[in-house]
C-alpha cells in the first residue's frame, strides 16, 4: 500500500501573530511604523497599523476558539493574548495539536495579516516580508509539520515578484491572495502576469483567502455591511463566499486560465458546496453570452483543471462537489484558531467523510493537499 495514501492535511489553519513580530522583524527604517498592540488611556488594546488605531479592545476576537465565543465581543473583557492558544504561536505547541488531532501537516495562514490594509507601497511590503521571515522561522522549528504560505504585498508587483522568488527559495508552498481587486485591476490584468507565471513555474497554488475589512465591507457584502455591527451569523456566513467567489469567477471569466494553463488557485474559507452551482451557472450564461468575450474553454472546465476548494469539517455537500467538480479537486479545512473555528474540525470531517468510500476519503483528508501543494 502507498504510504501516502493516509497522510492527512488540515488545508485551512491560522498562527496568531506575537503582539511583537513586526517590531523584531520589520527593516529597522520601518520600525517605528511597525504593526503592533497598545493600550490606550482607558486600558483597552488597540492594534496599530502605521501608528493609526484599529479593532479597540477586542482583539481576542481574531482568535478565540478557545474562549466563550459571547466574551470576545465585549470590549475590554478578553485581552488578545488569550485568545491566542499556545498552539497558534508556538510551533512545538502546533506539532503537539497535531499529533493529538492526527493531522500530519497544516497549511497555514495569517491572522493579522488578513486585515492590515495600507496604502504606501515600501510599507506594505515590508509588512509583507516581516511575517514571512517570522512565519519561515515558525515553520522551520516545526519538523516538516507546516506548509508556510507566502504574504505578498501585489499593490507593488515588482516587489511582490522579488519577495515570491525569495519565498520560493526558502520553501513556500503558495501564495496568500486577498480576494479583492489590487489598486482597480483584476488579477486578469496583465500588470500581475509576471506573478502568476513565477507561480506556474514553480507548480505552487494562489491560495485565495477570505479577508477582513473593519472600515468597509469586502467583496459582495456592500451596502449590507456595517462597520461595528457584531450579529456575526451574516457576516461570517456569508463573508467567504462573497469575497472569495467573485474572485476566483473573474479569473475564469477573464481568460486568466487560458494565459496560464497550469496555474493553481485555492479557493480558501469559503466552503465547497458552491462550486458546482457557479460553474452551472457560468456555463449557461457563456452558452448565451459567451461571444462577448469568448474563452478557450467553457467555465466548468477550468474550474476542473485549475480550481480546488476547501470543505468545511460539516458541509453535506462534500460528495457531490465531489461529482460535478473532482474528486481530486476537494480539500477540508480547520480554520483553527479563529473565533467562528471548532477545535473538534479534524473529527468532525472524518465524521462527514465516513461514507465516501475509502478512495475519496482518503483524497479529500490529504492525497489532494499532497498533490496541490507538491509536498
Amino acid at each position: 500500500m502507498d504510504q501516502h495514501l493516509d497522510y492527512v492535511v488540515d488545508c485551512d489553519s491560522h498562527v496568531m501573530e506575537p503582539p511583537d513580530l513586526w517590531e523584531k522583524y520589520i527593516e529597522p527604517r520601518f520600525r517605528d511604523r511597525a504593526i503592533r498592540i497598545a493600550t490606550d488611556a482607558d486600558g483597552f488594546e488597540t492594534l496599530l497599523i502605521d501608528n493609526q488605531p484599529l479593532l479597540k479592545g477586542v482583539l481576542a476576537g481574531l482568535g478565540g476558539a478557545n474562549l466563550p465565543r459571547q466574551s470576545l465581543f465585549v470590549p475590554g473583557k478578553v485581552r488578545y493574548a488569550e485568545g491566542c492558544p499556545p498552539a497558534s504561536y508556538l510551533p512545538e505547541e502546533r506539532v503537539r495539536l497535531l499529533d493529538e488531532w492526527g493531522v500530519d501537516a497544516g497549511v497555514l495562514f495569517p491572522t493579522v495579516g488578513i486585515l492590515w490594509d495600507v496604502p504606501e507601497d515600501d510599507l506594505a511590503s515590508a509588512y509583507a516580508r516581516a511575517y514571512n521571515d517570522w512565519i519561515h522561522d515558525f515553520a522551520s522549528r516545526a519538523r516538516g509539520r507546516v506548509i508556510p504560505i507566502a504574504h505578498l504585498a501585489m499593490q507593488d508587483a515588482t516587489a511582490a515578484l522579488g519577495e515570491l522568488r525569495r519565498c520560493l527559495k526558502l520553501g513556500f508552498k503558495g501564495i496568500f491572495l486577498a480576494p479583492e481587486p489590487i489598486n482597480g485591476r483584476r488579477f486578469s490584468h496583465p500588470h500581475f502576469d509576471p506573478i502568476w507565471r513565477e507561480c506556474e513555474e514553480a507548480q505552487i497554488p494562489v491560495c485565495l483567502h477570505v479577508i477582513v475589512r473593519f472600515n468597509r465591507g469586502p467583496g459582495l457584502l456592500g451596502n449590507f455591511y456595517q462597520p461595528g455591527d457584531f450579529r456575526a451569523v451574516y457576516g461570517f456566513a456569508l463573508g467567504g463566499f462573497a469575497q472569495v467567489v467573485p474572485a476566483v469567477m473573474t479569473m475564469v471569466a477573464d481568460g486568466l486560465f487560458d494565459r496560464f494553463a497550469r496555474l493553481k488557485v485555492v479557493c480558501v474559507e469559503a466552503g465547497c458546496g458552491w462550486a458546482p452551482y457557479i460553474m452551472d451557472r457560468m456555463d449557461q450564461k457563456y452558452e448565451l453570452l459567451g461571444w462577448s468575450f469568448p474563452t478557450r474553454l467553457k467555465p466548468s472546465e477550468y474550474f476542473r483543471r485549475n480550481i480546488w476548494v476547501v470543505a468545511e469539517p460539516q458541509e453535506r455537500t462534500i460528495g457531490s462537489v465531489m461529482d460535478l467538480l473532482g474528486e481530486d479537486r476537494v480539500l477540508w479545512g480547520s480554520d483553527f484558531p479563529h473565533i467562528d473555528s471548532n477545535l473538534e474540525a479534524p473529527h468532525l470531517i472524518r465524521a462527514s467523510v465516513d461514507a465516501l468510500g475509502l478512495d475519496r476519503r482518503r483524497k479529500l483528508l490529504g492525497a489532494n493537499a499532497r498533490s496541490v501543494f507538491s509536498l
